[in-house]
């Protein structure tokens, strides 16, 4: 059977690795995958170097979107996927997560009547707000399969009116929904040991260090909120080594937002290195070698909790409340004294070990094998 999977953002390219991966090595015979990326995030040190790294094919389309408002880009993105579709015509057509990307690859297919697989589906931050949660919603709507990676996941759809009926032939009236585990626990533990040994990114990063990532437009283009951030951060640094990949957003942003005292003051601290975008293998080893992760991204929230590192989380909510419910993770927001607190909390070696061993009693994000379900299940309901 033929697939069509859609990607655009970092994320999306990492999490497609995994199912690429099991295609390879043990369905090459059965799925022949069309790649396309829509070029939402179009910078190569954010896009290109992961499929080098990741060893994932090179797309068979790249529509060069780039960036414009959500409206011009996700109606370029349904116009490049719809053409790209009418000319392959697949079976189905996979979308990752909740960018832009996502929601124009699920109107473009559900529109001429292709089945739309959503992988990482039922998440929900109940604030429709964040454009995320609008992209999640649509897309979970139609959609013939869905698989969730949590078990909330799951219970979202449900409280949501889908049915738990699993059927031999479903279609966008009625779905299938599997809770199957998270797809990028597979990549995890198929990186992270590579990356850790690396001598290279031991020599370059050292280890012991609190990796900071800043990137979602609610924190970077509100001038309190990012101030607030690196207000902690200096805090945090008095005590302990920062590292910070940059987001593109958020150097641009700097500048602006903070004032000269604090951009100077975040410029010239030693303790905090700010460093360029790095790739996944990179960004795997700063994760296993850090002792916190303070974030707000929710892929690297997930990530903290797979390397077993306490995480900090820069939102006032988060998709991945079974990390807050096991207090592997804390909901500070940007408020400086909800961080520090978090950062003095977790600062206690013997306490967070104390919590995730009771953490690590109940599974929550499945085996590592999410990929192989994921292809066994769409060549039997959609092949």
């Amino acid at each position: 059977m033929k697939i069509v999977t859609v990607i655009g953002a970092r994320p999306q390219i990492i999490k497609a690795s995994a199912l690429s991966r099991a295609i390879s090595n043990t369905y090459a015979d059965k799925i022949d995958e069309v790649i396309v990326h829509t070029g939402q995030h179009y910078d190569e040190k954010m896009s290109d170097i992961f499929f080098s790294q990741l060893q994932i094919p090179k797309p068979n389309y790249n529509l060069n979107i780039g960036s414009a408002t959500h409206g011009v880009q996700t109606a370029r993105m349904i116009e490049g996927i719809e053409q790209v579709l009418q000319k392959e015509n697949p079976d189905a057509l996979v979308i990752y997560g909740d960018t832009n990307s996502t929601l124009a690859g699920a109107v473009a297919a559900s529109k001429i009547q292709i089945p739309v697989v959503h992988i990482e589906a039922g998440l929900r931050s109940f604030d429709k707000t964040m454009p995320e949660e609008i992209n999640r919603i649509l897309a979970d709507n139609v959609s013939t399969l869905l698989f969730t990676p949590t078990k909330a996941g799951y219970d979202n759809l449900m409280n949501e009116g889908f049915s738990s009926k699993i059927t031999a032939k479903p279609d966008f009236n009625r779905p299938n929904v599997y809770h199957c585990g998270d797809i990028m626990l597979d990549n995890t533990l198929h990186f992270s040991d590579i990356a850790i040994n690396n001598d290279e990114y031991r020599q370059r990063f050292g280890e012991d260090f609190v990796l900071c990532t800043v990137h979602r437009n609610t924190n970077t283009d509100n001038a309190e909120k990012l101030s607030s951030i690196f207000t902690s951060l200096i805090e945090i640094a008095k005590r302990q080594r920062i590292i910070m990949p940059l987001h593109p957003r958020t150097k641009k942003m700097m500048p602006q937002m903070l004032s000269k005292t604090l951009f100077d003051e975040v410029e010239n601290n030693k303790n905090i290195q700010i460093i360029e975008p790095v790739g996944f293998l990179e960004m795997c080893y700063l994760e296993s070698a850090s002792s916190l992760i303070v974030t707000d991204s929710g892929g690297v929230q997930k990530e903290a909790y797979f390397l077993q590192k306490p995480c900090i989380i820069l939102r006032p909510q988060t998709e991945w409340v079974e990390i807050v419910k096991n207090k592997c993770a804390v909901i500070a927001d940007t408020y400086e004294n909800k961080i520090l607190a978090a950062y003095e909390q977790f600062s206690d070696v013997a306490y967070f070990q104390k919590v995730l061993s009771e953490a690590r009693k109940t599974p929550i994000f499945g085996d590592g094998k999410s990929a192989e379900f994921m292809c066994k299940t769409i060549l039997e309901t959609l092949g």
